[in-house]
């Protein structure tokens, strides 16, 4: 039996070739690359709103799930249609790349033509890609702890962000972790950010020890929940809100309340549950209407830094960094 044809599908007034319809792209349920483009359309508004003008790196499965795997962070010269538009962005060595930057949601369908499951947006927007306008919170649950122990991380996060007066939104990673985010306005720069999420991090561990660290050497961490400050950094970058994960399931890091943070799973979201979900709300509609002001955390790193508490390591492919300590995991420092 031959290959489906190739179907060309009208989206945001564009016409998106879908190719392969039928290839099969999560082997243990049986989604093709079909249901991940109709995905897509159908989360058209949720995914929209994560990714609007912002660089975007895509996480390409030409096989499916489980075959090989690429992350693609420059858009071809040729071979792309003549509407698709990027993002310069510059990367810690220097080197620049034009991403993909979604203006509309045939940009998106683009992606998923190519075999795109999960897509990672920068947290600027292509106005300036050096200044990110979101705070991007990581709460990574490490060996020994689970998704409840990040809920209960992200509570405490919670109450941080009420006593500063600020508004965030929370998600499902789509696997164990939760994700917070906060709108800012983008006035800092990576170094400010990053700085600031170090801040909020060293907070999050003083109101929990027993639960939260913000060691960045896995050995140090031990059964607790990390929060990781370095997804701040430039050129870092986390599956946006509505995105798929690439996982035998086809999850999806799935915008909640947090009046229902502790009452979900991951395994509640997916390719399936997903589309029905957001017909009826979107949790992070209201993202976009308030941009916090980041000076309170700024004034939290001095005084964390006056109090002994500086920088800390970058990872490990990043050029050497003004002020930070010793980028060397303290077993071996010991040795």
């Amino acid at each position: 039996m031959g290959a489906t044809p190739a179907e060309i599908v009208e989206v945001a007034g564009r016409d998106v070739r879908l190719s392969s319809p039928d290839k099969v792209m999560f082997p243990e349920r049986g989604y093709t690359k079909r249901d991940v483009f109709s995905y897509y359309l159908a989360v058209g508004d949720g995914i929209l709103r994560a990714l609007h003008r912002r660089p975007t790196m895509l996480q390409r499965f030409p096989d499916g799930v489980g075959g090989e795997m690429f992350f693609q962070k420059r858009v071809p010269a040729k071979g792309v249609p003549p509407w698709l538009e990027t993002a310069r962005i510059a990367f810690p060595s220097g080197r620049t790349a034009d991403e993909l930057c979604p203006a509309d949601l045939a940009h998106v369908a683009w992606a998923a033509q190519m075999g795109t499951v999960v897509f990672h947006p920068w947290p600027v927007r292509a106005a300036d890609v050096d200044r990110p306008d979101e705070l991007r919170i990581d709460l990574d649950p490490q060996p020994g702890t689970d998704f409840a122990d990040a809920v209960v991380v992200a509570g405490e996060l919670r109450a941080l962000l009420d006593d500063l007066g600020w508004t965030g939104y929370p998600k499902t990673s789509g696997g164990r972790g939760v994700h917070v985010y906060v709108r800012i306005r983008p006035d800092w720069t990576f170094v400010d950010v990053r700085r600031a999420a170090i801040a909020l991090a060293r907070a999050i561990e003083r109101r929990r020890p027993d639960l939260v660290t913000t060691r960045w050497w896995k050995e140090e961490r031990g059964e607790k929940v990390f929060v990781d400050y370095n997804q701040m950094a430039r050129d870092r970058t986390i599956a946006c809100a509505y995105s798929l994960r690439a996982n035998a399931r086809a999850t999806v890091s799935a915008p909640v309340s947090w009046a229902e943070l502790g009452s979900v799973t991951p395994d509640d979201f997916d390719l399936r549950t997903v589309p029905p979900r957001l017909a009826e709300r979107d949790p992070h509609a209201g993202i976009d209407e308030v941009a916090h002001d980041l000076a309170p955390l700024l004034e939290w790193a001095d005084r964390d830094a006056h109090g002994g508490s500086g920088d800390l390591p970058y990872p490990p492919d990043y050029p050497k960094m003004p002020g930070e300590p010793k980028r060397v995991q303290p077993s071996r420092a010991k040795s």
